[in-house]
Parts: structure tokens; sequence; C-alpha cells
């Protein structure tokens, strides 16, 4: 049975208009959503100690998410701040992952066993696992990275050698520019590059051949995670179709399967549901007020 895990970050996300708390994070929503989609996932990452982390993990645990091999540490669990504008989720602050920021994600040998033990990695610019993932290419892993839209020249450089499919946001950049990013990527070796454009839909460029995917279009209730879907959606659908049909039948479906599965995420409130009210102390940690 294909097999995936989400490596790094999972967050909190405090939606301050409601005072309702939703779990997510891109690592961790790939996960979830993976599942959604009928195969086997695992997510790895750290969690902290207090109420937030505890809440997470009740949910993942809830949705029979492998969570076996995390670690939890004493501080802040991962927290971001967020409003809804006319439906779009915007980020007031965060703490930046809590405390897998601040402590790492320390993995043994054993942990690298299970790890490459699954047919796709993926992680995030957010899931600081670097180092875990240059040992998982040594290996023969293959990996799957989202670059989001924080991507400088020293981090593709550094980053991109060790991934096989390089997703961004790309929204803020201009469609030629979109294309040039696609093709460094794959000069870089990935065997593809995916970009999301929120309303212009998304880009993909597989070292051959550009292909381009509309969105479809719904009243959005929410667009929280809706790049995440897209892309759990995309490499999953892709690497299982491809098992079976040519590369780029499998491309093509793969990408028109990625927009409803993103549409229909945008009617659920957070990344995936699973809300849940918390109240403002007046002591409230970084994470919600920085």
């Amino acid at each position: 049975m294909f097999q995936v895990i989400g490596l790094g970050d999972q967050v909190v996300d405090k939606y301050e208009h409601q005072h309702i708390m939703y779990p997510g994070g891109n690592a961790l929503n790939f996960a979830v959503f993976a599942a959604k989609l009928g195969v086997r996932s695992a997510f790895l990452g750290a969690f902290g100690d207090d109420m937030e982390g505890r809440f997470v993990t009740s949910v993942l645990r809830e949705l029979g998410i492998d969570i076996s091999r995390c670690r939890t540490f004493e501080g802040e669990n991962g927290c971001a701040r967020v409003e809804l504008r006319d439906g779009d989720r915007v980020f007031l602050g965060s703490n930046r992952c809590g405390v897998l920021r601040t402590r790492g994600l320390p993995l043994t040998a054993k942990d690298m066993d299970y790890l490459c033990g699954f047919d796709l990695i993926h992680s995030s610019a957010y899931g600081f696992s670097e180092t875990w993932l240059e040992a998982a290419k040594r290996r023969g892993c293959r990996i799957s990275y989202d670059f989001s839209d924080e991507f400088t020249p020293e981090k593709l450089s550094g980053t991109l050698p060790l991934v096989d499919y390089a997703v961004f946001s790309c929204s803020h950049l201009a469609p030629d520019e979109t294309r040039r990013l696609l093709h460094e990527a794959c000069e870089a070796g990935c065997s593809m590059a995916l970009a999301t454009r929120g309303s212009d839909g998304a880009y993909l460029y597989d070292g051959q051949r550009e292909y381009r995917q509309m969105p479809s279009f719904v009243d959005a209730k929410d667009t929280m995670a809706a790049g995440d879907a897209f892309l759990t959606c995309f490499l999953i659908t892709y690497l299982t179709r491809t098992q079976t049909d040519l590369h780029g039948t499998a491309v093509t479906y793969a990408l028109r399967k990625a927009a409803e599965f993103a549409a229909a995420q945008c009617l659920v409130d957070g990344s995936f549901g699973f809300g849940q009210p918390y109240t403002t102390t007046g002591k409230e940690s970084p994470s919600c007020s920085s």
C-alpha cells in the first residue's frame, strides 16, 4: 500500500475574530489530507507540552495518523494568530513553530529507518528538517518540499538538490517569473516543480513540458490550507496514477483532481476542521502576541 509521511511543522491556528483554534501546519496538513485521499500516512514532528500541543495530538490520534515517532518538549507548541478577511486567511503573527524551532527535531538511526520506509517524505520551509532530508536523500528516499513564498537564492541552492518534487507559492510573482523559477528547480535536479498562484491557478514543469491548471472556483468560506490540499492531492494522485498511466496523462489528471480537492477545502473551517474554543487569559504566550 502506498504510504507517505509529513516531516516537520505543525501549529495551532488561533482565529482571533472567533476565539477558535484549529490544528494545521504544512507537513501535518499533508499527512491529514493524504489520509483523506485513502493512503496510509504519518507525521513526524515536535509538540509542545502545553494545551495547544495536547490539542493537536488528540486530533491526530482521533484521525488515526501515526505520530508514534514524534517528540514532545517542554515549551510552546507552534502557534499562529489568524483572522479571515472576505474568506481569505490572513496571518497576524506566530512563534515560528515553537519548540520545533527552539529544540529542533533530533532523530535516531531507528527514526531514519522508519522515515525511509515511506514512499514519499514531505516537508516544508517551516519544518527545520533539511539535515534529515539530506540524510534521506543519500539513502535514495523520494522527497517533496514546499518552499512557500519565502525562498531566497541561498535557500533554493541549498535545498533544491535534495528534492524530487518542489512546490512554491507564487502569487507575488509574475507568470514569467513563476515559469523561470520552475525551470530553475528542474535544472537543479527536481523531477517536477509546481507553483500555486491562487485565483490564477497552478503551473507545473517536468523538465520537458509546461502544464497549467485553472482553479475550481467556489464561494470560499476559508482559504486556509488550500495550497496544502492542492499539493497533497496532486502528489498522491500523480504517484499512484503513474503505476498505470503514462506520465503526461497522470500529470493532467492529477492537476484537475487537485484543483477540485483544493476547492472543496475552501468550504471547511481552518485547515481541516476540528475547531475548539480558546480563552484569552491576558498572559498570552509570544505565539499569540507577536
